[in-house]
């Protein structure tokens, strides 16, 4: 893993009003890291991502994403940028097939030289696809086929794909597996490795214990709009257990009593 830091976030804030959903978030995220982010429902989990990805905008504090500070006007600004993010609603049209999904809003053109009057390459799309399918090993029978006639787990699927074809350099998961089956979620899981081997660094929000602790390097815990604990749990001496304590209050780990 590199020490490379490729996100990173000092004093991030988000007031609603008088609600302070979040408050004082200081994160950081290294290169090829897979990180999930943990907390009750309300603990600012959602909020957090929603800073980062431009949804909303911070009250307050930096956003540093590739070594620069940046201030993302919206989600297309972050995609831009580099931070593709699977929501939980996926942002799917139900009409359109595979490729038509994985380009809609930065379609790939041919006879540019023309100004308004370029055509849609659709054979450069089909085929960037395809190589985005197989870079992520998820198998779609007919890339051809309308997303409505697909399962929840190829939708799913679909919408990682959608990260690896553009080649992100950060992938935000807000609960990928939620409303999927055993199946499904065997297979959003694989690609989550698949991206693991490639090096390529994931935000994972995620309620699933075991999912986290079979995934990911490291447990950022939120409570009450802070962050509570920062678990490495490569070395195998943080439980499942002790990642409910933080979340509950029955722990706050040494450097976040703020959040107590």
């Amino acid at each position: 893993m590199s020490d490379n830091i490729i996100l990173e976030t000092r004093d991030l804030t988000k007031h609603y009003g008088g609600v302070h959903a979040l408050e004082g978030a200081n994160f950081k995220l290294r290169d090829g890291e897979h990180i999930a982010i943990m907390g009750d429902n309300g603990a600012g989990k959602s909020t957090f991502v929603r800073q980062i990805t431009g949804v909303e905008q911070r009250t307050r504090g930096d956003i540093i994403f590739g070594g620069k500070p940046v201030q993302f006007s919206g989600p297309l600004d972050a995609r831009e940028a580099g931070i593709e993010t699977v929501f939980q609603t996926l942002a799917l049209a139900d009409d359109l097939d595979v490729p038509d999904n994985l380009f809609l809003g930065r379609e790939i053109t041919k006879w540019n030289f023309l100004g308004p009057f370029r055509r849609l390459d659709y054979r450069a799309m089909r085929e960037a696809t395809l190589a985005g399918l197989e870079r992520t090993a998820v198998k779609i029978p007919n890339i051809r086929n309308s997303i409505r006639n697909m399962s929840g787990g190829q939708r799913q699927c679909v919408a990682i794909a959608r990260t690896a074809t553009f080649h992100s350099k950060l992938t935000i998961m807000d609960e990928p597996t939620a409303a999927l089956g055993v199946q499904e979620t065997a297979q959003v899981e694989n690609i989550i490795r698949t991206l693991k081997e490639a090096g390529e660094p994931l935000i994972l929000v995620s309620h699933n214990m075991r999912q986290v602790f079979e995934l990911v390097d490291r447990v950022v815990v939120f409570r009450r709009g802070r962050i509570c604990a920062d678990l490495d749990i490569t070395k195998g001496d943080i439980t499942g257990e002790d990642v409910v304590a933080y979340i509950t209050g029955a722990k706050t780990q040494e450097g976040y009593e703020d959040a107590a």
